[in-house]
């Protein structure tokens, strides 16, 4: 069995530097490291349990299954600063039929983020006996 010890999800983008302020300025993502110089240098953003690191730059599109899933304490909070920022909203916060509240937004790379609230009562958050 391999034991993983960290993770993160790679990002090559078109434009990284539009892509740093995308995800460090306009969502607001802490950075966790940087490596490199120069605008293809790499920078890890923490994303909860995980991390994105965006760096080097792809030379065509990115692939369109390429998704992001990103939990957030109130999606109506979020989407209201979002809006503020000037991001494209591609889908406005609803409860979905399994329970869970979502939103959905896009990177200059048109990657799809879904940010999701855990409601309360959902199975996620609750756990009657334990």
């Amino acid at each position: 069995m391999v034991h993983v010890l960290s993770s993160r999800v790679l990002l090559r983008p078109t434009d990284p530097e539009r892509s740093r302020t995308f995800y460090g300025e306009t969502l607001g993502l802490a950075v966790h490291r940087e490596f490199g110089t120069g605008p293809e240098r790499g920078t890890v953003y923490f994303l909860g349990g995980g991390f994105l690191e965006v760096s080097g730059r792809s030379e065509g599109p990115l692939s369109p299954d390429l998704r992001l899933w990103l939990q957030v304490a109130d999606v109506a909070a979020a989407h209201e600063e979002l809006v503020a920022r000037g991001v494209e909203v591609l889908r406005e916060p609803r409860r979905e039929p399994w329970g869970l509240v979502e939103m959905w937004i896009s990177d200059p790379d048109g990657v799809r983020i879904v940010l999701v609230e855990i409601p309360e009562d959902h199975p996620l958050r609750y756990r009657p006996g334990i």
